[in-house]
């Protein structure tokens, strides 16, 4: 099977945007989008943790004309794919940017051989329930209290991932 460095130099680059792996010196970059986008952002301390000691954990980095401006993990454990975050700078919101970043982090999952995907997400957001729908995840289930900063409800989502194109990408 390939590996994900493998997978980058086949990352799109078009009008300036790139996808890559997130290396250690992005942290302070990353951490800067975590506080825009969640109320229990995650520390540098646990991100370093996710690149340096969790081989089960893959994430990558988009960039824009070399500025990060989103990012994405997940956990990739047999043939499934369990995002672990998704999130893209406030002042680059709403423009299908978000899109993108998952569509990327999807075609990456198949390509290292995942065939489902899945993630939870806030009962309350709709905007992200909306997008995730659109590439194809279904609700299956509710996580109870999973939110620490508020006790809110997750509702788990499934995706089904397209390994062809995965496959197509890769040769």
């Amino acid at each position: 099977m390939a590996d994900f460095d493998s997978l980058q130099e086949r990352s799109e680059d078009d009008g300036g945007l790139l996808f890559r792996s997130m290396k250690l010196e992005d942290i302070p970059s990353i951490i800067a989008i975590e506080h825009e986008a969640f109320t229990s952002p995650w520390t540098s301390d646990a991100f370093i943790n996710e690149l340096t000691n969790n081989h089960f954990a893959r994430y990558m980095v988009m960039q824009l004309n070399g500025e990060i401006i989103g990012y994405a993990g997940m956990w990739l454990i047999m043939d499934e794919a369990h995002v672990t975050n998704i999130a893209v700078s406030g002042s680059f919101r709403g423009r299908k940017l978000g899109a993108r970043l998952l569509s990327e982090l999807q075609k990456l999952a198949a390509f290292l051989g995942a065939s489902r995907m899945t993630l939870e997400v806030r009962v309350t957001n709709e905007v992200a329930q909306s997008l995730y729908r659109k590439f194809g995840f279904e609700p299956s289930g509710i996580r109870p209290g999973y939110y620490s900063d508020n006790n809110e409800d997750a509702l788990i989502m499934w995706a089904e991932l397209d390994r062809g194109e995965a496959k197509g990408r890769a040769q």
